[in-house]
């Protein structure tokens, strides 16, 4: 292993770490240096598909983006997929390997660690620097003998650290100096500085606190970071509900509300929609919220019979009854699709075993299967669903098998880049074997997809939002709207990095 190493730990958990991660990754980046991003194992719901068909979490392909590099499976070489308080999927190299509860995962620590090892190694071998991203706080003492993530992969990198801290949440001192009081002596020889993240208001506030955290510590306060409003980098763990719930609906928008599932998966898909001028997007956690909604949409799930039964047992399937007999849309994206249909069978206990019905809207049918499917794909509309030429990319990540019955598809696959056992698969779909996606109703009203990412694209993105409008009676808005606003998007990395370049002193870190 050649390549210095910097570490990003935190004094605990959605304090701005991923983040903090992608900028420095940019701001090295900009400046020449071949760099890559490392987390050893996170838990969470929201991942991505790499190039070659394997399964990492999002945000490590964000910030391999702000590097410059396609996402690789060793920059996240286990990634735990939560099932309930005590279960999780474990992801191991990009596959699933199976159900794990905690104490059965731990006891694999060995084996485990091994597979760390060896990514960390390829990634070294290859970048001139790596920058580690730590996970929850860096003062777990509960689990110091089963750490996967910090401080052994610290040693394994021989890393500097720094310490972020987010004054959002209060107590920001107590957070410092309580983290650098429960690690060991040689773990904090190596924090080489705080930053103070999230800041609200006048920075300069903060000098005399500023001056008590380097007098007490003896380690230097980089910086302050302002709470940068309205960045549009995807999100780490959690949704700010309080936010997503106050969006204002109004009559000159296409009004969106995506149902908070309990095992929701991939809310990021939905950044670029928020990010449209005419659009107003809500997170909605009860019926009475869907009363204003054009368009409803059931997103992604880890546990899609669990949170299928949620929405029964919190009312909105009347709700969704009067959203549709109002000739207003329903999606439905990877479990949210299959919960559109007529049922779903889950014949190998994948989830909770049995068949449950679906709420009926679509005429598909789903058997959840062992075998994980996590595919790159670039696919065309098809004409019932949107005219005109139009293409989108994305991924697919899903557990189950769904038969169309006498519905249309909504997707033509023109590309796809599979994982399946193990085995790789990259071609043109051949037109004797025509590939097709999703299920659309023959009124266009509901129609649901496997596709993650299909929102990305602005002209897909803008010529579906144009049918929204129409339909409520607003005059459509040109393509070049939503290019903006993709471009806007693309630009965020660099906007976040500027803002981080000008409120953190990062020159000493990798000296």
């Amino acid at each position: 292993m050649t390549a210095r190493a910097l570490a990003v730990l935190g004094t605990g958990s959605d304090v701005g770490k991923s983040l903090i991660t992608a900028g420095i990754c940019r701001l090295l980046y900009r400046a020449g240096v071949r760099v890559a991003p490392f987390k050893a194992q996170n838990r969470s719901l929201n991942s991505c598909v790499t190039p070659d068909g394997r399964e990492i979490w999002r945000a490590q392909g964000l910030q391999a983006e702000a590097c410059g590099i396609l996402p690789h499976v060793d920059m996240n070489p286990i990634l735990l997929k939560p099932e309930s308080d005590n279960r999780s999927q474990v992801v191991v190299l990009g596959e699933a390997l199976g159900k794990r509860d905690a104490k059965a995962y731990f006891e694999g620590r060995r084996q485990l660690w091994s597979i760390v090892e060896g990514s960390y190694g390829r990634l070294a071998a290859t970048y001139d620097v790596i920058v580690i991203e730590g996970a929850g706080s860096a003062a777990e003492v509960n689990l110091r003998d089963r750490d996967l993530v910090n401080w052994p992969v610290v040693n394994l990198a021989d890393a500097q650290v720094l310490l972020v801290a987010d004054i959002d949440r209060g107590g920001v001192f107590a957070q410092i100096i309580g983290t650098l009081d429960l690690v060991e002596a040689a773990e904090r020889a190596r924090v080489r500085g705080i930053i103070i993240n999230k800041f609200r208001g006048d920075a300069t506030l903060f000098a005399e606190g500023k001056q008590f955290l380097e007098s007490r510590t003896g380690i230097p306060v980089l910086g302050v970071v302002p709470f940068l409003r309205d960045l549009m980098l995807d999100q780490e763990d959690s949704l700010d509900s309080v936010e997503y719930q106050q969006t204002r609906y109004s009559s000159d928008r296409i009004n969106i509300a995506v149902i908070l599932l309990p095992h929701m998966s991939n809310f990021t898909d939905f950044n670029p929609l928020r990010a449209e001028s005419d659009v107003g997007l809500r997170y909605v956690a009860a019926p009475s919220a869907l009363v204003d909604a054009d368009v409803v949409i059931i997103p992604g799930s880890k546990n899609t019979l669990a949170d299928l039964s949620s929405i029964r047992e919190k009312g909105f399937v009347p709700a969704l009854k009067s959203h549709l007999q109002q000739r207003r849309e329903l999606v439905g994206i990877c479990g949210g699709y299959q919960m559109l249909g007529r049922h779903i069978t889950d014949p190998y206990e994948v989830e909770l075993g049995g068949m449950d019905q679906g709420l009926g809207y679509l005429d598909i049918e789903t058997r959840l299967e062992r075998r994980k499917c996590t595919t790159q794909v670039e696919a065309c509309p098809t004409d019932i669903f949107l005219p005109g030429p139009c293409t989108v990319q994305g991924y697919q990540i899903h557990m189950g098998i769904t038969v169309r019955r006498n519905e249309r598809p909504c997707l033509k696959i023109q590309v796809s880049v599979a994982l399946v056992g193990g085995d790789h698969s990259l071609a043109p779909i051949a037109e004797e074997a025509v590939a097709f996606d999703g299920a659309i109703r023959e009124d266009g009203l509901v129609w649901g997809t496997y596709i993650h990412g299909l929102f990305d694209a602005p002209g897909f993105r803008r010529a579906w939002l144009n049918r929204a409008r129409m339909r409520k009676g607003l005059s459509p808005l040109e393509i070049h709207v939503s290019e903006l606003v993709s471009s806007r998007l693309h630009n965020e990395l660099d906007r976040w990095a500027d803002h981080l370049s000008t409120h953190v002193d990062l020159s000493n870190c990798l000296k």
